[in-house]
């Protein structure tokens, strides 16, 4: 993920956190409150979550963000 990306998703966290828990619907409030558009927290959150090694999460956060 690029240095632009991760800035994007810290400028849109209020706008997107809506559909990241629709995205990965296991995510609890606290959860996304937690994360609060870091990159690294959401990738952390979702190996935590569904059971995903490191570059799987990155792959669908990546995939996500149409990086």
């Amino acid at each position: 993920m690029t240095l632009m990306n991760t800035e994007v998703i810290k400028g849109k966290w209020n706008q997107i956190k809506g559909s990241i828990k629709q995205q990965w619907g296991k995510l609890t409030d606290d959860d996304v409150a937690r994360i609060n558009g870091d990159y690294d927290q959401l990738v952390g959150q979702l190996q935590e979550t569904y059971g995903y090694n490191r570059e799987r999460a990155e792959q669908e956060v990546n995939k996500y963000f149409g990086s």
